[in-house]
């Protein structure tokens, strides 16, 4: 009977180091997609080798009306309520406008995956409440918010920046929209966070007893 109950333990610690290894195997592939995807080639599109972002999205003037496109000066205006923003040959300084709100959402994203990974490698031993833990869903909650409040403004002063001075800057709207949804989650996780700081004291709080 002991035996078996070994054999029984034994499997299921085996189970929980394969399914441990293949949450990290799967934040970790997911990490390399975002570095690569919403970084590295962004970035080599402004600086040269790859062909850079051209086109982004901004709201109309309400009052505007515009059937087909306004434009002029290599830059274009195509869309009835939302717009695209559309640079015929986009400079430098153009190409990292464009970029930066990709850039500074894909940057913020990698260091969640990189904390939940580090937090995925705890769960492999079964050990979550531990106190790196509770630092670690402190830095993916900040980093959440800031997806949702830092973002949306870095992306409308880009955006700001990009029409100024051109021929559709009297049809472009720009505002700075925060995420509400983002927030909303950054809130739990700072909650949760919480909750990972008090099971971590509450059992410090217990061995010491015992």
């Amino acid at each position: 009977m002991k035996l078996l109950e070994g054999a029984g333990m034994d499997a299921a610690a085996w189970w929980r180091r394969v399914d441990g290894r293949a949450l990290e195997g799967v934040i970790a592939l997911v990490l390399l997609l975002v570095g690569l995807f919403g970084i590295l080639l962004p970035i080599l599109g402004v600086t040269g080798p790859f062909p850079p972002v051209d086109s982004r999205t901004v709201g109309l003037d309400g009052a505007t009306a515009v059937p087909g496109a306004v434009g002029g000066g290599g830059v274009e205006l195509r869309g009835a309520r939302e717009a695209e923003l559309v640079f015929a040959d986009p400079g430098l300084g153009e190409r990292a406008l464009l970029a930066l709100p990709g850039v500074t959402g894909a940057i913020l994203f990698v260091v969640i995956l990189e904390q939940l990974l580090r937090m995925a490698r705890t769960f492999r031993d079964g050990d979550v409440f531990v106190p790196p833990n509770a630092h670690r869903l402190t830095v993916v909650a900040l980093a959440v918010l800031l997806t949702g409040t830092f973002v949306p403004l870095v992306a409308a002063l880009a955006a700001s920046a990009l029409v100024d001075g051109t021929a559709v800057e009297a049809a472009a709207r720009i505002g700075y929209e925060p995420s509400g949804l983002w927030v909303l989650v950054a809130i739990l996780l700072f909650a949760v966070a919480g909750a990972f700081r008090h099971g971590t004291r509450l059992r410090a709080d217990t061995e010491g007893l015992v």
